[in-house]
């Protein structure tokens, strides 16, 4: 009998679970189950996984490992007590798209196997180490000291490109790295000597750059003005949340892969702005580190999409950041020309192998 870890990441429509041997890390199994779109969509998503798992007569389910989005201060992944999830559904109005979500299957996963450790990861946590001044908004300190502040997200898929960079860039001096996750969410990570000292999400996920429906930064003044035309706040929330980036400028689709084959003007232009935001907030984060050693690019559309990385990359050719178009090109490791004074890289995440090893030092 082998001893294993799953790893859950729930979403609203999907249910991702990966298993991992528990000795060695090495991974046994990806799949995704479907959420119906019903009361007891989630609990059904957890029965088709674990489906899987009743049809492994050699494999032990030892413990589970949950990506949950918000863990306001928590800089550590924490094994699941009632306790705990309690203080975690106190922050579902901080992450109300996601949150939910995560902890229902936490939850469903106890009513099956309630003796069955579990463990949280936190997409906050890695950005604990910011600096204070990196965390506040310009806004009266009771907002500040009643939660309203900066927490930044996509912390464990950040985690991971922190922990296996020093392999790819040797022994090369690369203090200052500023990482693009890019996907249908996305976000930056300015990391010093490895640790994150600021990001574009903020307060929720909708901060920062364009992403495939979330419209990113945005003047207040908009929802101010919105609101005043009469919108409810779940039509604001459903406009900024889903409606918006590259599916509400393109008018097409929120998939970066459909637009780059569209070929229509609205296409490009989407294209064109989501470059355009990522390297205006690229350039904010360089002025925090004093430049940038490296850029590392990740995420579905940072991994995949030569064209997405050779325009950003192109705002800061007056830097010394120079591209190799046939590395580019193939997605390979290192994309730098030779003469580059800035390294740029092109390395996959795996939030799933983050949450295993949380996983085995807890257990």
């Amino acid at each position: 009998m082998t001893d294993v870890i799953a790893v859950f990441n729930a979403g609203s429509s999907s249910l991702k679970f990966s298993v991992f041997r528990h000795d060695d890390l090495s991974l046994i199994h990806n799949g995704t189950a479907d959420v119906p779109d019903t009361k007891d969509g989630h609990k059904v998503a957890l029965k088709n996984a674990l489906d899987w798992f009743s049809s492994q007569k050699d494999l032990k389910l030892h413990v589970a490992g949950h990506r949950v989005v918000h863990g306001k201060d928590r800089a550590a992944p924490v094994k699941i007590t009632p306790q705990i999830m309690t203080e975690l559904k106190m922050l579902v109005p901080l992450a109300p798209l996601h949150q939910p979500h995560n902890l229902k299957i936490i939850e469903e996963l106890s009513a099956v196997h309630p003796k069955l450790p579990q463990i949280a990861c936190f997409d906050t946590s890695f950005h604990r180490t910011q600096p204070k001044l990196a965390s506040m908004f310009a806004l009266p300190r009771h907002f500040y000291n009643d939660g309203v502040r900066r927490y930044g997200f996509h912390g464990i898929s950040y985690e991971y490109i922190a922990s296996v960079l020093p392999k790819y860039i040797g022994g090369k001096a690369h203090d200052r790295i500023i990482v693009a996750h890019l996907g249908n969410g996305a976000s930056l990570c300015a990391m010093h000597n490895l640790q994150s000292q600021a990001t574009t999400m903020g307060f929720s996920a909708l901060d920062g750059l364009m992403m495939g429906t979330r419209c990113g930064s945005l003047d207040a003044g908009v929802m101010l003005y919105l609101q005043q035309q009469g919108m409810k706040a779940d039509a604001v929330t459903k406009l900024l949340y889903h409606e918006s980036g590259l599916l509400g400028v393109s008018g097409i689709s929120h998939d970066m892969r459909t637009l780059e084959q569209s070929g229509t003007p609205e296409a490009a232009e989407a294209i064109e702005l989501f470059c355009y935001i990522a390297a205006q907030h690229i350039g904010s984060l360089m002025a925090i580190l004093g430049g940038a050693d490296a850029i590392v690019f990740t995420g579905g559309i940072g991994e995949h999409s030569a064209h997405i990385r050779r325009n950003i990359c192109a705002h800061f050719t007056w830097m010394g950041l120079f591209l190799d178009d046939a590395r580019n090109q193939a997605s390979a490791v290192d994309i730098h020309a030779s003469a580059s004074l800035i390294s740029a890289y092109v390395i996959p995440t795996n939030e799933e192998l983050v949450i295993a090893k949380a996983c085995k030092q807890l257990i």
